[in-house]
């Protein structure tokens, strides 16, 4: 069963956002010769990685609900400039929405257990036409 992390989303104010730089990376890549993928970098290096790279994405909450992922292509540790040990997660450059779940915040990753990830919006059918708030209310209501 696939691991996953769960992290907020800083500085995205709504999934249009996150989608605009995910988009801009993987062109500047592009550019640059490079694979499109996009990277996120943490301080914290998971000690699980096997198994959240066996199938697992990184849930990005926004604004206080889980509203996308992107799947996780690779783990790489390095170290910065100022000889401090990161952890560069490589994405894909796709964002899939999911169906909105409530998180409050927290600080850093979190690992996600299988059982507990949101659905992808287009698993819902013709609900994922549905307005957001309004899924969301439903989704709330254990409608959807």
């Amino acid at each position: 069963m696939a691991l996953h992390l769960i992290k907020l989303c800083v500085g995205a104010d709504s999934l249009d956002d996150l989608r605009e730089w995910v988009s801009e990376r993987a062109m500047n890549a592009i550019a640059a010769g490079l694979e499109p993928h996009t990277t996120h970098t943490t301080r914290m290096v998971p000690k699980r990685i096997e198994e959240l790279l066996d199938g697992g994405s990184l849930y990005w909450v926004i604004k206080g609900q889980v509203q996308a992922r992107q799947k996780l292509l690779g783990i790489e540790t390095f170290t910065d400039a100022d000889g401090i040990q990161r952890c560069r997660l490589i994405l894909d450059p796709s964002v899939v929405e999911t169906t909105g779940q409530p998180k409050r915040p927290f600080q850093g990753w979190r690992y996600l257990p299988q059982d507990d990830v949101p659905r992808d919006l287009d698993s819902l059918g013709a609900a994922a036409e549905l307005p957001a708030d309004l899924r969301r209310e439903l989704s709330e209501l254990g409608l959807l």
